[in-house]
């Protein structure tokens, strides 16, 4: 790829799992990276990997997206960078794993504030110029259970749903436009994502039923650069979706608890 050529992905969470896989896309294919987290040692370690094996520019910013002010702060230094914006992703997010009663209400709150506060700010901020320029591409992370409940990770399964219409809402709005808007909806995924919520010993973690973080990453940039409307990841993940079109929404519940619930409940 030309260096005139080259254009300029910004990628939240891009320090470890989807986020890193999704930003290993983009300089795969020769385009300059902006790379945020909160880890700057360990982004620091990514961009020089990346520069030297992709030839690419890759710039760090961490930043700690959980921080209300933050999210303003990265569009403002990107912005004073002088550099244009033509992918964002939103991969940033947590959950706070447990039965909704006895989970600590500030980290859930934290929590909104990551997945859905720190997204629509990165959104509104970037989308403006995106539609000033009338081209830009956006991915949002939403999840499977963002259209299905997921019992003992209730505040997640929420900020996902939130994440996934808001993105279809959204994207009726840009038609007309060449600016395009994509909901990732992956299923349980072999990411650190189950350790930091808590959920190591959820039943689909414990049965190593998780997709392959760069598998997902790679669908899901695929369907971006087409401009689809949403993706969801891996086959088995696909039948369940389907599914959930057609099952009462208390049968979903219960069949999605089997799934998050401890192993331990099972075997009891």
């Amino acid at each position: 790829m030309a260096v005139n050529d080259r254009k300029t992905a910004l990628v939240t969470g891009a320090s470890s799992g989807i986020g890193y896989e999704l930003a290993k896309c983009f300089a795969q294919d020769g385009h300059d990276v902006i790379l945020v987290a909160r880890s700057e040692d360990e982004l620091n370690r990514i961009a020089e990997n990346f520069q030297q094996q992709y030839g690419i520019c890759a710039t760090v910013i961490a930043k700690d997206l959980f921080d209300p002010d933050a999210a303003w702060e990265l569009y403002d230094e990107v912005s004073s960078m002088g550099i244009e914006i033509n992918y964002l992703v939103n991969d940033a997010g947590q959950g706070v794993y447990g039965k909704f009663v006895e989970t600590d209400l500030e980290r859930e709150l934290e929590i909104i504030q990551l997945n859905v506060c720190s997204l629509v700010v990165l959104t509104k901020l970037f989308l403006r110029n995106m539609v000033a320029r009338n081209e830009g591409r956006i991915l949002q992370l939403a999840s499977l259970v963002s259209r299905n409940a997921a019992p003992w990770s209730a505040v997640y399964a929420g900020t996902k749903a939130f994440v996934y219409n808001f993105t279809q809402s959204v994207i009726e709005e840009l038609k007309g436009t060449n600016v395009t808007m994509t909901a990732l909806r992956p299923g349980a995924t072999d990411t650190d994502f189950f350790r930091k919520e808590g959920g190591e010993m959820a039943t689909v973690v414990q049965d190593g039923k998780l997709d392959p973080a760069d598998k997902v990453a790679r669908e899901g940039y695929d369907a971006m650069m087409r401009g689809d409307d949403s993706v969801v990841t891996g086959g088995k993940n696909k039948v369940m979706d389907t599914l959930g079109n057609v099952m009462p929404d208390t049968m979903i519940a219960k069949q999605s608890a089997k799934q998050h619930e401890p192993a331990d409940v099972q075997q009891r």
